[in-house]
């Protein structure tokens, strides 16, 4: 009987201090998740999908911005098919190779930040665009750079 209740008791230990250790996780990885929360609405700032103006902007004109979103960012990406220098990228491409944007962010209703590469030089772009009357879309370069190649 002693040896048993030894044992219960060195087991009945193991398993509290398994607890403790296991509670002191979850402290830390719920702090963890509550600044990654905060990081992701920081990060989310300057996006259309959180920007209530923005969305009520275009839904004002009859615009579904979940279906407006992707057309934009498409038509984008379409300019990467035009033959020859790329129409909004004010850099040359090296040799053999043509630049293409890569990745667009909507910042809002009339912002949009990319980048852009050739597989060697690589930048970003500012741009604006609007969706005019005739319900065309418009881009216009405002601001690029060109990272130097090292």
């Amino acid at each position: 009987m002693l040896f048993q209740y030894v044992n219960a008791k060195r087991v009945f230990e193991d398993l509290n201090g398994r607890l403790e250790s296991n509670k002191a996780k979850l402290e830390k990885y719920k702090d963890s998740i509550a600044v990654m929360q905060d990081d992701i609405l920081t990060l989310s700032h300057f996006n259309l999908d959180r920007n209530e103006d923005a969305i009520s902007y275009f839904e004002a004109d009859g615009y579904n911005v979940s279906e407006l979103m992707p057309f934009i960012k498409d038509e984008l990406y379409k300019l990467n098919e035009v033959k020859g220098e790329h129409p909004i990228v004010p850099y040359a491409a090296s040799e053999g190779r043509k630049m293409l944007i890569n990745t667009v962010k909507l910042l809002n209703h009339k912002w949009i930040i990319a980048d852009f590469s050739d597989g060697q030089y690589w930048g970003e772009l500012f741009l604006t665009y609007e969706i005019t009357k005739e319900k065309e879309l418009k881009f216009e370069l405002v601001e690029s750079f060109l990272y130097p190649f090292y």
